[in-house]
C-alpha cells in the first residue's frame, strides 16, 4: 500500500512538475550564445540572452576539442597496436604449438 501511495504522490509531482515547465531555450553550440525565453501564466514573456564566448573562452573552448579529439586518435592508435600485437602473439603460440607437435612426432 505504501508503495502504490508513493507512487501516485511521484507521478503529482512530475505532472505539476511538467506543468510549470514553460521555458524555451536556443544554444548556438558554435559561438556559445544562449536565448531562453519564458511564458507566464499571465502572457507575459521574459526573454534572457547571453552572448557567445570571449577571445580568452573560445581559446580555451578550442584546446578542449583538440586534447578531446587528440585522446579519440590516440585511443585509436593505441586499440589498434593492442590488436596487432594480440595476433602475432596468436600466430607466434600457434607455430610454437605446431613445432612441438612435429618434434614429438
Amino acid at each position: 500500500m505504501k508503495k502504490i501511495a508513493l507512487l501516485l504522490t511521484m507521478v503529482a509531482f512530475s505532472f505539476a512538475a511538467q506543468a510549470q515547465d514553460n521555458k524555451t531555450t536556443v544554444r548556438d553550440n558554435a559561438t556559445g550564445a544562449k536565448t531562453t525565453a519564458e511564458v507566464r501564466d499571465n502572457g507575459t514573456v521574459k526573454v534572457e540572452s547571453r552572448s557567445g564566448r570571449t577571445k580568452a573562452g573560445q581559446a580555451a573552448y578550442n584546446t578542449k576539442e583538440d586534447a578531446k579529439y587528440a585522446g579519440k586518435k590516440t585511443g585509436q592508435v593505441v586499440k589498434k597496436g593492442a590488436q596487432k600485437t594480440g595476433h602475432a602473439v596468436k600466430k607466434g603460440a600457434s607455430a610454437v604449438k605446431n613445432k612441438a607437435e612435429d618434434v614429438v612426432d
